[in-house]
C-alpha cells in the first residue's frame, strides 16, 4: 500500500468530492445552470446579479402603428448560501488508500452536501401557483392522469416540451412505478443510472428525490365556522396585492406563504394569446400583508404571484375579482401536503461559485461544469487529529413560476 502522503492530496480529495456532490445532486441536475458566469472573478466570494426576463409585446390588427408599452422586468439572484460539513480522524488514517478514504469519509460526506442543495431547491415550491392532484383527490400520485394534468397545466402556461421532468417524493415514485410498470422498460444504461431515475413518460424525465417539501394548509377560520372566504375589495386590486375576508374574529388565523387559492370568475390566460384557458387562476401566497380583526370578521391582505393584470401584454387574469367574490383554498387548513414537481428546466436556477482557499492552508479548489467545491485540512495538536471540512457556496432562485407545477400528494 502507498503512503497516503503522495495518494491523499488535496487535489485528489477535491476532485473525488466533486464528482460524488454531481452523482448524488437530483435536482441540483435538472435546474437552469448558466448564470455562474455574471459573477466575475476567480476564486470568487457569491454576491448578488439581476437577471432581466424577457419583455413581451401584444400584437396590435390594422395598418396603422401602435407602440407596445414595455415594462422592464427583473429578479435579483443572490449567492450566499455556504454549507459544510466537517469532521476528525486519527493521523493513523492517513494510511488509508483513496478508495478507502473516500468509502469512509468523501462519499458520506458529499452525500450530505447535495442533499441540502437540493433540499433548498425543493423548497422553491412556495414560489410555484399551479397546483394539480389526482382526481380522485388529495392522495399520493398513482396513476398517468396526474402526471397528464400537471402536463395540461404546463402547455396551457406554453411551457416548451423539451427539458422537462417531475421529481417525486419517495412515497409518491414507488406508487406511480407500480401504477406505470407495463409502460415503460428501464434501461441498464444511460439514464436508469442517473440518481434517482424512474423512467421518461410523455416527454418527462422523472426521478425521485427525499427532499420534496410538505406544505401544511393556513389555519383561515375558526373551527366549525361555515363562513365563506370572500374577496373583501374590489378596488386597487391589481398588482400582487389581495385582500380577502372571513367571517371570524382571531386576526392572527391567517393563510401561510406558498398556500393557493382561486378567486370565482377569474380565469388564466394563455401568455402568449391572452386568451382563457378555462381554468381558474390559481394565485399563490408570497407574504402575509396584514391581518386585522373586528367582533364579527377578519381581512386579511395578501401578496400574490401571478400579478393581477387583465389588459395588455401582461395579461394574467380573464378579469379583476368582484368583490365578494368566492375563494377556495386548496387542501384542508391544517393539512400536510406533500408538493411534488413537474417543471422545465428554467423554472428556477442554481449558481455555485468557487470558494477560496485560505492562504497557506492544505486544501484544495475543484471545479467543473459550474459545480464546485473546496477542502481544506488541518491538524489539532492536541489532540492528534486531523480536521477536514468540505465547503459549498451556492445560491437558488425561482427564475419563472410559470414553467413549474406542484402535484400534490398525501402524508402517510
Amino acid at each position: 500500500m502507498g503512503s497516503t502522503h503522495t495518494l491523499l492530496t488535496p487535489t485528489i480529495i477535491a476532485k473525488e468530492a466533486l464528482m460524488k456532490l454531481r452523482n448524488n445532486l437530483v435536482m441540483g441536475s435538472k435546474v437552469h445552470r448558466n448564470y455562474e458566469m455574471e459573477f466575475p472573478g476567480s476564486p470568487k466570494k457569491g454576491g448578488s446579479v439581476t437577471i432581466r426576463k424577457p419583455n413581451k409585446f401584444k400584437v396590435t390588427t390594422g395598418r396603422t402603428r401602435s407602440t407596445s408599452v414595455i415594462t422592464e422586468q427583473s429578479i435579483t439572484l443572490t449567492v450566499s448560501e455556504q454549507k459544510h460539513v466537517s469532521w476528525a480522524f486519527n493521523t493513523k488514517d492517513l494510511t488509508l488508500t483513496i478508495e478507502e478514504y473516500k468509502d469512509r469519509y468523501i462519499e458520506p460526506a458529499a452525500i450530505a452536501l447535495a442533499n441540502e442543495i437540493d433540499a433548498t431547491i425543493c423548497a422553491l415550491y412556495k414560489d410555484v401557483w399551479n397546483d394539480v392532484y389526482e382526481s380522485t383527490g388529495f392522495v399520493t400520485p398513482e396513476s398517468f392522469l396526474v402526471l397528464g394534468k400537471a402536463a395540461q397545466r404546463l402547455d396551457e402556461e406554453s411551457v416548451p416540451r423539451d427539458q422537462r421532468c417531475i421529481v417525486l417524493n419517495p412515497a409518491a415514485n414507488w406508487s406511480l412505478a407500480n401504477a406505470l410498470k407495463n409502460m415503460y422498460v428501464t434501461s441498464v444504461s444511460g439514464p436508469a443510472l442517473k440518481k434517482g431515475y424512474l423512467a421518461t413518460i410523455a416527454g418527462y424525465e422523472i426521478f425521485m428525490d427525499q427532499n420534496i417539501k410538505v406544505h401544511t394548509t393556513g389555519d383561515f377560520h375558526d373551527t366549525g365556522s361555515t363562513a365563506a372566504l370572500i374577496v373583501a375589495t374590489t378596488g386597487g386590486n391589481t398588482g400582487t396585492l389581495v385582500e380577502l375576508a372571513h367571517g371570524r374574529i382571531v386576526a392572527s388565523q391567517a393563510l401561510n406563504i406558498g398556500d393557493v387559492f382561486t378567486m370565482a370568475d377569474v380565469h388564466a390566460v394563455n401568455p402568449v394569446s391572452g386568451e382563457s384557458t378555462g381554468v381558474l387562476r390559481q394565485f399563490v401566497v408570497t407574504a402575509v400583508a396584514d391581518a386585522t380583526a373586528t367582533a364579527t370578521s377578519a381581512i386579511i391582505a395578501l401578496n400574490v404571484e401571478p400579478e393581477l393584470i387583465d389588459t395588455g401584454a401582461y395579461k394574467t387574469v380573464t378579469t379583476l375579482p368582484a368583490g365578494g367574490a368566492a375563494v377556495t383554498v386548496l387542501g384542508t387548513q391544517g393539512e400536510p401536503y406533500p408538493e411534488n414537481l413537474a417543471f422545465h428546466k428554467n423554472a428556477f436556477a442554481l449558481v455555485m461559485v468557487p470558494l477560496a482557499k485560505p492562504e497557506g492552508a492544505w486544501g484544495s479548489v475543484a471545479t467543473e461544469a459550474g459545480f464546485s467545491i473546496r477542502v481544506v485540512k488541518d491538524y489539532d495538536i492536541n489532540t492528534d487529529d486531523e480536521i477536514c471540512r468540505m465547503d459549498v457556496l451556492y445560491g437558488v432562485k425561482t427564475i419563472y413560476p410559470e414553467l413549474a407545477c406542484r402535484i400534490r400528494g398525501a402524508e402517510g
